[in-house]
């Protein structure tokens, strides 16, 4: 009897997600596999893209801002267009993962085979089939040496580098080094997070007191971020001070 009354008060307290309206409207992307429709934080289901802190090497083994491409490459591709996304769970971060429509066509589909996102083989094999195309195509990330957005945000110095090009010599310190390092990926990805005593998630901007004084090292308790809306969507809050 618990059982049953503890099922339905859930039921109640979260509606089935087969049965939520879908998320319609224009979209704020956030990152290459999240986006802001009005209120609603969407994850792009299926599909794993690059942080906008993550780094890549190109074809020539230098290295270049592949998040910060894969974030603009989807704002601009899907500019002023109208999104249909399809909810179907919640991620523990409170997002809605979701599959995503932009003017009747699978934006998680145009990701993968751009080569701006793989497919997230845990969860869905929906993309395998354009991520081959994608490789074979050596579109976006996979033109030169990349580590899989998994395996990135784990890092350490056995992950496996992805890509068409044979990694020179030095591609692990490069590619490790790509989040946290002392550098900002891009001159509009100044914003410092760090991780205080008490384990919360702070961010910095140029104009806060202490800055200059939050040192950027390769360790999980420190990244860069692009905009305050993106610090916060990653669940930091503003410094205080």
């Amino acid at each position: 009897m618990l059982r049953k009354f503890l099922i339905a008060l859930s039921l109640l307290a979260f509606p089935s997600l087969a049965q939520a309206a879908d998320i319609t409207g224009t979209a704020k992307v956030r990152d290459g596999d999240s986006v802001l429709i009005g209120n609603n934080r969407v994850r792009l289901g299926g599909i794993d893209a690059p942080s906008s802190d993550q780094l890549c090497l190109n074809n020539h083994g230098e290295r270049w801002t592949c998040g910060v491409a894969a974030r603009d490459e989807l704002a601009k591709y899907t500019e002023g267009k109208s999104w249909v996304c399809h909810a179907r769970s919640i991620d523990r971060r409170g997002r809605t993962v979701a599959r995503c429509e932009v003017g009747g066509e699978d934006i998680q589909k145009w990701l993968v085979r751009s080569g701006w996102a793989l497919a997230y083989t845990r969860v869905s094999h929906d993309y395998e089939a354009d991520e081959a195309a994608a490789r074979e195509a050596k579109a976006g990330m996979w033109q030169g040496a990349f580590i899989a957005p998994w395996d990135w945000r784990v890092r350490n110095k056995k992950t496996t580098i992805l890509g068409a090009t044979k990694p020179p010599d030095g591609a692990h310190s490069v590619l490790l080094a790509s989040a946290s390092g002392p550098v900002a990926p891009s001159p509009d990805c100044t914003i410092k997070g760090n991780v205080n005593t008490a384990g919360e998630c702070i961010y910095h901007t140029p104009n806060s007191r202490w800055y200059t004084q939050i040192k950027m090292k390769i360790s999980k308790g420190t990244r860069w971020f692009c905009s305050v809306d993106e610090a916060e969507a990653a669940g930091c809050r503003e410094t205080k001070r």
